[in-house]
């Protein structure tokens, strides 16, 4: 799934988000909206990662939707 869907569809695959990545509130996901770059900046924040490797994993959850 592209991010332009994953935008679109947020509200469907917010649960999967949050099984993904269990650190991340449900107003952190809600804030995300779909949007590859909120999450990749939420996923750097709370799991202390990369930027390459949040946008490689958030990548990589997206190509598994």
């Amino acid at each position: 799934m592209n991010w332009d869907q994953i935008e679109g569809k947020w509200t469907e695959v917010k649960g999967k988000a949050r099984s993904s990545w269990g650190e991340l509130t449900d107003d952190e996901l809600t804030q995300i909206g779909g949007k590859k770059d909120q999450l990749v900046g939420k996923l750097q924040q709370k799991y202390g990662l990369a930027r390459e490797e949040a946008e490689r994993r958030a990548d990589e959850w997206a190509d598994g939707l």
